[in-house]
């Protein structure tokens, strides 16, 4: 499965690096992208605990960018 949301406020390019790079160490992450420009993140993991997944994920957003905003 693959989903994609917006990040407003995400502040620079380094941040992004850096939260896909956290993303991507997720068991269950196939492949994240966090695209500075757009303010896109794109998340790729297994249907079967995507849920999951996405839990981590967003606990990882709010933790290295807890000013920016999740927009579903």
């Amino acid at each position: 499965m693959k989903k994609s949301f917006v990040l407003e406020g995400l502040d620079c390019a380094n941040c992004a690096a850096k939260l896909e790079d956290k993303l991507n160490g997720i068991k269950g992450i196939n492949e994240a992208t966090v695209n500075f420009m757009t303010s896109k993140v794109t998340i790729e993991g297994e249907d079967e605990e995507f849920d999951e997944v996405m839990k981590r994920a967003i606990d990882i957003i709010k933790k290295y960018e807890p000013d920016a905003q999740i927009k579903y």
